[in-house]
C-alpha cells in the first residue's frame, strides 16, 4: 500500500489552504508515476485520518483534482487516478543534476549575441562603478507619492483605469508639449508627442520604423552601446564615423552622403555618450542642412540636457528643425530616477502615429496613474526645482571627484573635466589595461563592470566612462581609495 501518511508535507502557517497543498503534492506524485494511473485513492475520512485534517480537506482537494482532470470519481466505487493520463517523457538525469532541473530548456530559439551584457554579482560590501546616473537618494518620493495619492483618491479615476490610447495620456502629452516648447525651443503640439517608456523604447521604435536589412545608419565610433544593439537588431548597417571635442565630425557623415543612402544618423547631443562631449553649434546646423539635403532622419537622444554646469543648455537640434528631419528622444528617467519610466518620442504626426501602432505589440499602454502623477509634477513646477537642487549637488560631487582623480592619477589617467552630464571620460596609460584593473579592482572590493563595451569598434583608445552624480562625497573619497590601492598594486606589477 502505498504510504500516504508520511508521503505529504502540509504546513499550517503559510497562506496556501491546506487543500490546495494536498492537491498540489498529489499532483506531483501522479507526475512522478508514483500513483500511476487507475490507482485507487483512500477514501475521505481514511485520509483524513491518516493526515490529521479535516474530512472536509480531502474533499476539497479531490474536487480540486477531479476539476484539473488528474482523477476521475466512480459511483459507489471511489476515486482513481485518470486511466487516460499520458506518461510524461522524462530524461534519466543523475542526482546531481536534478537538482537543477528548472534551468533546463526542451525546446530552441533565436538569439542575438549582440545583446548579450555580462552581469555582475556584487556583493554588499563591493562598490561598483557606474556610467553616469542620478543619486536616487535625492528623488523627491514624498511630493510624487503625494501627488499619486491625491491623483488616485479621485472619484473619476476609475475612467483612467482601464485601456487607453497607446500613445500616452493626453493630458501628460500636452503639458510635455508646452513645457518643452517652453524650455528647449520646441515647436510641439501633443499630435507630435508619444510617451514611451524611458528613452529606450525610442529608440527601438525609432529603429524599427527607420530600418531594415542593410540599411545604413551613422553614429559615432564610440557610441551608446544600447542604441548601437538596437540597430543591429534590425540588421541595418552601422557607419561610424569621428568623434572629436566638438562631437560627431559632420564633414565625415557629407562624405558618406555623397556616396551611399544613408537612412539615418544617431547623435546625443548632450552630452555624446559615453564621451560627454557636446555638439557644438556650427556642426548642429551642418548636420540639420544635411538631413534636408540628403532627406536621413535624425535621431536626437538627449538624455542629459538638464545636465550642464558652466552655461545654459544649447538648445536641441529639433529646436532648429523645420523640416520634419528630427525624430527627437528624451525622459525623465535620468533626472528624476530610473523607476519612473518616463519618456517620450516627439517626431512629424505621422511617424508619431506608426510609432504609436508598432508600440502596441510590445507594450499594450503606460502607466495612466504615473503619467498622471508626473504630469502634476511638471506642470507645477516640481521638475525644475528638483532639476535646481540636484544640479547644484552634482556639480559639487564632478568638482571633488575631478579634483581626487588628478591628485592621485596624474600619472596613469587623463580626462577632460566635463561641462555637463553626470560622468567622466577616463583614459588609461596605454602601459596598462582595463582587464588587470578590474581583476586587481577585485581585490579591493571594487567592480569596475563591463569596460569593454566602450570600445565596440576596437579603436584600443583605453578609455572609460565613470559616473559620479550617484556617490555622496564620503563615498566619493572611498570610492577614490579603493582605485588608489588597485593602481598602486597595477604599477608595482608592471615594475616586477
Amino acid at each position: 500500500m502505498f504510504p500516504y501518511k508520511t508521503s505529504f508535507i502540509l504546513k499550517r502557517k503559510i497562506k496556501s489552504p491546506l487543500y490546495l497543498q494536498l492537491a498540489n503534492q498529489f499532483i506531483a506524485l501522479i507526475k512522478d508515476r508514483k500513483l500511476v494511473p487507475e490507482t485507487k485513492l483512500p477514501g475521505s475520512r481514511v485520509l483524513s485520518e491518516l493526515l490529521q485534517v479535516h474530512r472536509k480537506t480531502i474533499v476539497a482537494c479531490y474536487e480540486e483534482l477531479h476539476l484539473q482532470g488528474w482523477v476521475e470519481s466512480v459511483a459507489k466505487k471511489g476515486t482513481f487516478v485518470n486511466a487516460n493520463l499520458p506518461e510524461l517523457q522524462q530524461q534519466e538525469f543523475l542526482e546531481k543534476e536534478s537538482k537543477n532541473e528548472q534551468n533546463l530548456i526542451g525546446f530552441s530559439f533565436y538569439k542575438d549575441s549582440f545583446l548579450e551584457r555580462k552581469s555582475f554579482d556584487t556583493k554588499d560590501d563591493f562598490m561598483s562603478l557606474n556610467d553616469g546616473v542620478c543619486d536616487v537618494r535625492l528623488t523627491p518620493i514624498n511630493d510624487i507619492a503625494r501627488i499619486y495619492r491625491r491623483i488616485s483618491s479621485r472619484k473619476t479615476i476609475f475612467k483612467e483605469m482601464s485601456y487607453g490610447a497607446t500613445y500616452g495620456n493626453e493630458k501628460l502629452r500636452k503639458t510635455l508639449s508646452s513645457y518643452l516648447n517652453k524650455t528647449r525651443g520646441l515647436n510641439t503640439s501633443k499630435e507630435n508627442i508619444l510617451i514611451t517608456r524611458g528613452s529606450q523604447m525610442g529608440i527601438h521604435l525609432s529603429a524599427k520604423l527607420l530600418l531594415q536589412k542593410k540599411d545604413l545608419i551613422v553614429v559615432g565610433e564610440t557610441n551608446y552601446t544600447s542604441a548601437d544593439s538596437c540597430f543591429m537588431q534590425q540588421k541595418a548597417t552601422l557607419l561610424r564615423v569621428k568623434v572629436d571635442e566638438n562631437g560627431l565630425v559632420t564633414k565625415d557623415i557629407e562624405e558618406l552622403c555623397k556616396l551611399q543612402k544613408i537612412k539615418a544618423v544617431y547623435v546625443t547631443s548632450h552630452h555624446h555618450h559615453p564621451t560627454t562631449v557636446t555638439l557644438s553649434a556650427e556642426r548642429r546646423i551642418h548636420l540639420l542642412n544635411l538631413s534636408k539635403k540628403y532627406n536621413f532622419a535624425i535621431i536626437e537622444d538627449d538624455y542629459d540636457y538638464d545636465f550642464n554646469y558652466q552655461h545654459s543648455p544649447i538648445l536641441p537640434l529639433a529646436s532648429h528643425d523645420t523640416n520634419g528631419n528630427v525624430i527627437y528622444i528624451g525622459s525623465v528617467c535620468k533626472t528624476v530616477a530610473p523607476v519612473f519610466r518616463i519618456g517620450y518620442l516627439i517626431a512629424p504626426q505621422q511617424f508619431v502615429n506608426e510609432a504609436a501602432n508598432q508600440r502596441r505589440f510590445i507594450d499594450r499602454q503606460g502607466d495612466a496613474l504615473l503619467e498622471l502623477t508626473f504630469e502634476e509634477f511638471i506642470k507645477n513646477g516640481d521638475l525644475d526645482r528638483h532639476i535646481k537642487k540636484v544640479m547644484k549637488v552634482y556639480k559639487v560631487r564632478k568638482e571633488l571627484f575631478c579634483t581626487l582623480l588628478k591628485q592621485h592619477f596624474s600619472d596613469v589617467f587623463t580626462f577632460e573635466i566635463p561641462k555637463g552630464g553626470m560622468a567622466v571620460w577616463i583614459k588609461l596609460n596605454k602601459n596598462y589595461s582595463w582587464k588587470t584593473v578590474t581583476k586587481i579592482a577585485k581585490k579591493y572590493k571594487l567592480e569596475i563592470g563591463d569596460w569593454q563595451r566602450y570600445d565596440q569598434y576596437k579603436l584600443n583608445h583605453n578609455c572609460i566612462r565613470i559616473g559620479f552624480a550617484s556617490y555622496n562625497e564620503e563615498e566619493i573619497y572611498e570610492l577614490i581609495n579603493r582605485l588608489s590601492k588597485t593602481m598602486n598594486t597595477v604599477l608595482n606589477l608592471e615594475k616586477l
